[in-house]
């Protein structure tokens, strides 16, 4: 791919930051559909052998194309599409469960009042403006949410580096405080009370969705780290020969996975992208038996991308847990 390329020519370490060279190469104007989205992020994980540049460039496309672009206003697309924006729904200790969030939005003369904490807001470190899901009124015990734009250095926002999590590099997470942070009225994006069925809920799917992209140019990145530089012995041959089938599959399935979401449809708890997940799951495993038996002993860059693959598995497990077990009970 041509931009990925050129861009890999300008970067000058993408294991610490990706962003440099990516507008010279285009890369940072938004895309026309997920499916690009898709394609180009399996591209930057492929030539990196790093999913972390994946999900920095992925995560910054997929925010704009579904918060953004398909909720914002003419003014909200005009000032943040194309600019990096990060998503606020997760709080710490609790995830995203709708019923344990606690973060609230209350109505000023002008607009609202922001007070509450995010955490694990990926890109946040680096983003123009927060995307903040927030409760905006209760009626009968029931929360009703709301999104709100928050851009960066509005006072009492302060974002700082997620401590512990070193994994998916240089993909960068943060935790978020906002103390009293004043926006207009003109920040609420979307519907208003709706925000986390028809927005936040959604998202997690079209992560998922796109993620199997980024996990496929990691698996197509571990395939070419694994042959050897000569004849393979008969049980390599049949180890990484497995490997190459399995991928193949994992790729038709990935592509099945985002295929509806340039439909316009978001399938929640999909089989399809449950069935993705666990055959990634299977060929860790077995990528990982091949190379403690076959090698490449030592290869950092290998060891790397496998121990972030297995990282990305325990990205919101519960929830894809549920979504499989659901499909169990039909």
């Amino acid at each position: 791919m041509d931009s990925v390329e050129t861009w890999f020519r300008l970067c000058p370490d993408p294991a610490s930051d990706p962003l440099p060279g990516m507008a010279e190469a285009g890369l940072l104007a938004p895309c026309d559909s997920y499916a690009e989205i898709a394609r180009i992020k399996a591209a930057l994980t492929e030539r990196t052998g790093l999913l972390g540049v994946g999900g920095v460039w992925g995560g910054r496309q997929m925010t704009g194309r579904w918060f953004i672009q398909s909720f914002g206003t003419e003014a909200q697309k005009a000032a943040w599409l194309g600019q990096t924006a990060a998503v606020g729904i997760s709080e710490p200790g609790v995830g995203a469960h709708p019923k344990q969030l606690t973060t609230r939005a209350e109505r000023t003369g002008s607009g609202w009042r922001i007070t509450g904490e995010k955490a694990w807001c990926s890109n946040g470190p680096i983003a123009s403006v927060l995307i903040v899901l927030a409760i905006s009124a209760e009626s009968e015990g029931r929360k009703h949410y709301s999104m709100f734009l928050v851009p960066r250095g509005t006072p009492g926002l302060t974002l700082t580096d997620m401590p512990g999590f070193r994994a998916l590099r240089p993909s960068r997470h943060c935790h978020v405080r906002l103390d009293g942070c004043e926006v207009p009225a003109s920040a609420m994006l979307g519907p208003e009370g709706k925000a986390y069925d028809r927005m936040a809920l959604p998202f997690r799917d079209i992560e998922d969705s796109v993620g199997t992209f980024g996990t496929l140019g990691a698996f197509r990145f571990l395939l070419r780290a694994l042959r050897p530089a000569g004849e393979p012995s008969n049980e390599a041959a049949l180890s990484l020969g497995g490997l190459v089938a399995l991928t193949a599959v994992y790729e038709a399935a990935a592509q099945a996975a985002v295929a509806p979401l340039d439909l316009g449809r978001v399938e929640t708890g999909s089989a399809t992208l449950v069935g993705a997940r666990l055959l990634a799951a299977e060929i860790l495993r077995l990528a990982q038996i091949h190379v403690a038996a076959q090698g490449p002993a030592g290869n950092p860059a290998v060891t790397t991308l496998l121990t972030d693959i297995e990282a990305t598995f325990g990205v919101a497990r519960g929830p894809r847990l549920a979504r499989q077990a659901r499909l169990g009970r039909g």
